[in-house]
């Protein structure tokens, strides 16, 4: 019985036009992958990795740190009670087997100011996200979907519970969906620590649900 790859693939990687496969008949091919990485530049993403949906860390724990420790819990449509609950997350990741992490970095200063420039920071991630996710559906993905990082900014006040302002642009975070980042980033063997001083360098993680 043949045995399934667990293969990380570097998107940066120079394209062969060839194949490559990822969980047995599970494949991307080079050029969509090489396409992406260039899009997902343009805002800020250096590395995009897929991976296994078996190797997200799901955990209740992380509703009470929306619920208890952020602001954002019950007004912003991105967040907690508007996203699934644990037992939808873990139903939806059963419809897949294929993800994408991306990750950016940058040095964020703004990060504990209300500001314009920490929103535009924001925004510009947030778009990115859901720019990949509509070009992987051009592709012929047409399961994909983004879970994002950060509540949503792009409104300045989010419109909950009344309407969404941007209904085509409104995605969940990834936290919202019970995911432990931090304990899923260690399962895929990344190296992450929080970042103690507004001038170190900050990560940015998202993710997009593929096949």
């Amino acid at each position: 019985m043949p045995q399934k790859s667990n293969k990380f693939i570097e998107l940066s990687s120079r394209s062969t036009g060839k194949k490559r496969t990822f969980r047995g008949d599970l494949n991307i091919p080079d050029d969509i992958l090489a396409d992406i990485s260039s899009k997902g530049k343009k805002y800020g993403i250096d590395t995009i990795k897929p991976f296994s949906v078996d190797d997200f860390v799901l955990a209740e724990w992380v509703g009470l740190k929306c619920r208890y420790g952020c602001s954002q819990f019950g007004t912003n449509w991105s967040c907690p009670p508007a996203t699934p609950d644990i037992s939808q997350a873990k139903a939806i990741m059963e419809e897949y087997s294929l993800a994408l992490l991306l990750i950016g970095s940058q040095k964020c200063t703004n990060f504990y100011l209300n500001n314009s420039k920490k929103r535009s920071e924001q925004v510009r991630y947030w778009k990115g996200t859901v720019s990949l996710e509509r070009q992987l559906f051009l592709h012929g993905y047409d399961k994909a979907f983004s879970l994002v990082s950060g509540s949503c900014a792009l409104c300045r006040e989010c419109a909950y519970p009344e309407a969404c302002h941007f209904p085509t642009e409104k995605r969940p975070t990834i936290e919202s969906l019970a995911v432990d980042v931090i304990g899923t980033l260690k399962k895929l063997g990344i190296n992450t620590r929080v970042a103690h001083d507004p001038k170190d360098l900050f990560k940015y993680y998202a993710v997009i649900l593929v096949i």
